[in-house]
């Protein structure tokens, strides 16, 4: 039998890495963090000075990096060309380019790439934008998972709050809204619902009953068999 592997799509701020970090350890799977991918390939490109507008420099900077997940002590490690980036990666700088560099289909190719090889060596779940569409469209289990933008707000607000910093609730509600847009518009691999995903709408629910939702799909799936 070869590795199982989840897949979760959805929107920015759905919850979906909260969500399959939490349904990777119950059920003893490895977390593959492609938002964390992308967040590293951009802070190679501002490392670089490249700016997101330069897709030939974009593409030229793919070529030769290479971007890893492993894990210490159970804890997610992301590589950059063999040095550990984790506490880089979180900035507002950082995510803006990787939306901003991530419709690129020389960014697409060599991180789908990347992630492919991660999931054939491991039980995997694996979030992102087009996971069950592009990355693993054989997944036994895709998710796709979604929140109304003013609950995705809230989290994000009260996200930021926590960490002291200032921030307005309507602005965070419109760059929600304008991400979404850019994320399903763009040229390659938008964000959409793959056919054959289940749709789950988290706004009335907890982290742990959507998990658990997943873990309850995968048993239905064959995991375990």
């Amino acid at each position: 039998m070869g590795h199982f592997n989840i897949a979760i799509d959805g929107p920015a701020g759905a919850g979906k890495s909260t969500i399959a970090k939490l349904a990777a350890s119950k059920l003893g799977f490895v977390y593959i963090d492609t938002g964390a991918m992308y967040r590293a390939m951009a802070l190679h490109f501002l490392r670089l000075g490249i700016k997101a507008e330069d897709e030939r420099a974009v593409a030229e900077a793919c070529r030769d990096v290479d971007i890893t997940i492993r894990y210490e002590d159970g804890a997610q490690q992301v590589i950059l060309n063999g040095e550990n980036v984790s506490g880089l990666i979180r900035t507002e700088a950082v995510g803006n380019m990787a939306s901003a560099s991530s419709g690129y289909i020389s960014v697409r190719e060599k991180l789908v790439k990347l992630q492919k090889q991660l999931a054939k060596r491991e039980n995997v779940v694996m979030d992102g934008r087009d996971i069950g569409t592009c990355v693993l469209p054989d997944a036994p289990v895709k998710i796709y998972l979604t929140a109304s933008v003013k609950v995705r707000a809230m989290r994000r607000y009260k996200e930021l709050q926590e960490k002291g910093k200032a921030s307005s609730l309507n602005v965070i509600e419109q760059d929600i809204e304008d991400r979404d847009y850019r994320d399903m518009h763009r040229e390659h691999s938008p964000l959409k619902q793959a056919e054959d995903a289940i749709l789950v709408d988290s706004s009335q629910m907890t982290v742990d009953e959507v998990a658990n939702a997943i873990i309850n799909l995968a048993r239905e799936r064959g995991l375990g068999d």
